[in-house]
């Protein structure tokens, strides 16, 4: 039987196959940072020993100096030690050993203070290192994945996974993990100390921690499902704010701000209801904690109290003296509430291991293009570029091209024309080993793409896409992303062959101008000639424009046309144009139906064919009162396809 997934998170799947998520966290990155860590934990035993220095050298000095014991009988009587061990570091007289335990009391606090900065810088270091290096190797082997993923996944997701995640594990790291050996270094020495002053009466104080124990275990197998439920619940808020806010122009445009206020209130709300479901179990716990904490201190204090009052109570036997009470009762109350804080820590470590099973569940994506360990680089000679019989889908059940062959030569041009949905785009994202071909082969001068680095295939590639993407920054990052050694004179020569740098010149600051996010501020027209200019920088072997001129009026797209002409010549080059006068030039013109190819030839001999490409041609040129009914049927079921398929 599969495991059931849930709808709401994407990465649900990869979360339960996940197996040991932090001890996989400690395995791959605290190994890395074994200095920090071991100075935190060094630092982190001195600076709590020193912390019980005081109420025990306070108990001793109320019984030796205040009272009528030996100083060195009291320091045997409290810890396990020879009264004859420590006689000869005593101080003879009264006055001298009072200011002696007043020097140990200074000590345990200013020494104290030096190790608990030592023991944060180290757990501070060890946490922020693991946060980095998680949260850039996270990032790097999620860009890494191949479209396919991104096209089913949400940004929001994502993002969450990437920054809340990850600054969850960089808490627990940090406040949890210190908070644990801080803890457990009090437990234990607390213990050791009040059974080495009275056994009988420790055995009192330790009366509840066995139903802590039970309680705590009740209060994890509770909250873990909720807190999973709340990283998926942040995931689809974020989501739903990342699209919202990326779309805010549709939503203005559109009057649809109550709709969308009406879909974050639902999405906040379910947030709402799965965070608020795991704060009632929470704050039902912690009190509980502190009542069980609160009955051991007081039952302590009542058994030890009477005992000093009027000796040994009930079976209990055996002496103890005010000084011994005194430090009894401290210690108890410093050991009883770690035990409550234990809850805390358990509760930080639910959150991060479910943080870290859903990293290491993306981690663990497998990624449907897998470069050949032995792979080569890329020698790109003459730009020769075959299809042979290539066939693909995006999934198992459906094929978007089928038996695509063909052959260009180095500088030729080839333009790849049909109607939407026909398989144009995605023949070229095969090019680019944006995805792997199902069947067939693709090669370079001769090297097939599956045998070479797709890093050196890629760089080889210059690609213009008929979705502009601009990054935020200026005008000057944009164009030479990618090319980053770039010179300025370079750049300008880039933005000149893409006829950009007239409008540049116009704006405020020129080529450090910034253009806001996705390049807002910048028309459509403008980001696309800027990212021609940023393929024009790259100086490619082969050139693949996705309908490169999509988004310019007619007058810009004649200015560009001129530049592109002039960047194509001797270049292998890739072109989609649904302006098919913007193509008709081209060395071979293939053109697709259905993902298959429906005919080839120049523009001369595919008008002559008198079939799908001169009926598009046709439908360009106006002339749709003389298209054949066929043709006009052929689109109407071609579109109700599409739209089938978008739905």
């Amino acid at each position: 039987m599969g495991t059931a997934v849930d709808e709401d998170d994407p990465f649900e799947a990869q979360r339960e196959q996940t197996d040991n998520p932090m001890r996989r966290l400690f395995s791959k990155y605290g190994r890395q940072n074994t200095t920090q860590f071991v100075v935190g934990l060094f630092a982190s035993v001195v600076a709590r020993l020193l912390d019980l220095l005081p109420p025990v050298v306070l108990g001793i000095a109320i019984d030796a100096v205040f009272g009528d014991k030996e100083y060195a009988q009291a320091v045997a009587d409290t810890i396990p030690i020879s009264a004859a061990a420590v006689s000869g570091v005593i101080p003879a007289t009264q006055t001298d050993q009072f200011y002696f335990s007043v020097g140990l009391i200074a000590f345990g606090f200013f020494g104290g203070a030096v190790f608990h900065w030592t023991r944060n810088w180290g757990w501070n270091s060890f946490a922020q290192n693991i946060q980095h290096a998680i949260r850039t190797d996270t990032y790097d082997k999620m860009q890494r994945l191949n479209m396919d993923f991104f096209a089913d996944k949400q940004t929001g997701e994502m993002m969450s996974i990437l920054s809340n995640d990850v600054n969850r594990l960089e808490r627990f790291l940090n406040d949890g993990m210190n908070s644990f050996f801080r803890l457990s270094v009090m437990v234990l020495a607390i213990a050791a100390i009040l059974f080495s002053m009275n056994w009988q009466l420790a055995l009192v104080a330790l009366l509840p921690v066995p139903l802590i124990a039970l309680f705590t275990w009740k209060f994890v197998d509770i909250i873990q499902p909720k807190y999973a439920d709340v990283r998926s619940s942040v995931g689809t808020l974020n989501s739903r704010l990342e699209n919202n806010l990326g779309g805010i122009q549709v939503i203005k445009t559109s009057n649809t701000e109550n709709y969308e206020s009406d879909r974050v209130d639902d999405v906040s709300m379910d947030y709402f209801d799965a965070n608020w479901d795991a704060i009632r179990t929470r704050i039902k716990f912690f009190p509980g904690l502190r009542v069980l904490a609160g009955i051991g201190f007081v039952v302590t204090f009542m058994v030890g109290g009477l005992w000093v009052v009027n000796g040994p109570p009930g079976p209990l036997s055996g002496t103890l003296s005010v000084g011994q009470f005194v430090t009894f009762i401290v210690l108890t109350q410093r050991f009883i509430w770690p035990m409550a804080q234990f809850g805390q820590i358990i509760n930080m470590y639910q959150r991060a291991r479910a943080s870290s099973a859903r990293i290491f569940g993306l981690m663990d994506e497998p990624s449907r293009i897998a470069e050949d360990p032995n792979a080569e680089e890329l020698v790109v000679s003459e730009g020769h570029v075959e299809y042979d019989d290539v066939t693909f889908g995006y999934d198992e059940d459906e094929t978007i091209v089928e038996d695509v062959d063909f052959v260009v030569e180095g500088g030729e041009t080839l333009a790849l024309v049909g109607p939407t949905g026909a398989g144009k785009s995605t023949i070229l994202k095969l090019l680019l080993r944006m995805y792997d071909v199902d069947q067939g082969k693709i090669e370079v001068d001769g090297q097939d793409l599956r045998d070479v680095t797709i890093p050196s295939l890629r760089q080889a590639i210059g690609y213009v896409s008929q979705e502009t993407f601009m990054f935020y920054g200026t005008v000057r990052d944009n164009i030479a992303y990618g090319a980053f050694d770039a010179t300025d004179e370079e750049i300008v020569e880039a933005a000149k062959a893409a006829e950009a740098h007239k409008f540049i010149q116009n704006l405020k600051n020129g080529y450090d101008t910034e253009i806001g996010e996705r390049g807002v501020k910048l028309s459509g027209g403008q980001r696309q000639r800027l990212s021609i200019a940023r393929a024009i920088l790259k100086d490619p072997e082969i050139l693949i424009l996705d309908e490169a001129t999509s988004d310019v009026d007619t007058e810009t797209e004649m200015l560009i046309q001129r530049s592109l002409d002039r960047l194509t010549e001797n270049r292998t080059t890739f072109s989609i144009a649904h302006r098919l006068s913007t193509i008709k030039d081209a060395d071979q013109i293939v053109v697709l139906e259905g993902g298959k190819i429906k005919e080839r030839g120049t523009h001369a001999e595919l008008l002559s064919n008198d079939d799908l490409y001169a009926h598009l041609w046709g439908v360009q040129a106006g002339e749709i009162d003389e298209l054949p009914e066929e043709f006009i049927e052929r689109a109407s079921r071609r579109q109700a396809r599409t739209e089938a398929q978008d739905d």
